[in-house]
């Protein structure tokens, strides 16, 4: 008995040091410049619609809300390998058994916790500010556009093993995808497709399912995102 509950013990010491380790790398170096950047953003958003006299609508809060969450995720995404790298730590995550599931996999689901968390406090602040947004269901909506690209800026970052050129990568793949967002507008493969912008030649049915469509085909990139970078962090050597 007393040798089980040390090993629980063990455990739980060495899940509470990867926890903060994790959040160490979170927050590493520059991750708090794309934080203020993405507050700086809003917050002049923010002040513009305020002296703007046109109506500010809810889609309006969802582009608003799309580009300060996409900065949030891009730099632990972009920039957690190579700061393994530079802290030292690499080759000890690489000795943990399965350490892709217990040590990049949790920390993934700990940015999008952290990022979520933070649109939350901006939604609520929109809403009170402009116009009364469904919160919740406003930030469900703009995850799935920020996980797919930060899962792909994740999956990109175990093959460049790099960050500025994750970095550069994802900011060309975000150019491309923004441009062609134009052109598939109100197509389910727009990778931005606003849920909150009704088209005037489409029926709320059709729309419904041009939505669910598109939410399906991000969430099915972002599992296959993880799964190949999750992949390709299997080959340590590359890495070492």
């Amino acid at each position: 008995m007393k040798n089980y509950t040390d090993k629980i013990s063990n455990v739980a010491l060495v899940t509470l040091r990867m926890f903060k380790y994790s959040l160490r790398i979170i927050f590493a170096n520059k991750f708090i410049y794309f934080l203020l950047a993405a507050v700086i953003f809003y917050l002049i958003v923010l002040v513009q619609h305020l002296f703007d006299t046109s109506n500010f609508e809810v889609k309006d809060v969802y582009y608003t809300l799309l580009f300060p969450g996409l900065l949030l995720i891009f730099y632990p995404t972009s920039f957690g390998i190579q700061n393994d790298e530079d802290s030292g730590m690499l080759e000890n995550i690489f000795a943990i058994p399965n350490y892709r599931y217990k040590v990049w996999l949790p920390r993934l689901a700990m940015m999008y916790v952290i990022v979520f968390f933070l649109l939350i406090s901006l939604t609520a602040v929109s809403s009170l500010s402009f116009i009364m947004v469904p919160i919740f269901d406003m930030v469900f909506q703009l995850m799935f556009p920020i996980f797919f690209l930060g899962s792909l800026a994740f999956a990109f970052s175990t093959i460049i093993r790099n960050g500025n050129g994750t970095a550069v990568a994802m900011v060309i793949i975000g150019l491309i995808f923004w441009i062609s967002s134009g052109i598939l507008r109100d197509s389910e493969w727009n990778i931005f497709l606003n849920p909150y912008d009704l088209p005037d030649n489409i029926s709320e049915a059709i729309w419904e399912t041009v939505i669910t469509n598109n939410r399906l085909y991000l969430f099915a990139g972002t599992i296959l995102s993880i799964l190949w970078g999750l992949f390709n962090l299997q080959k340590r050597e590359k890495f070492i």
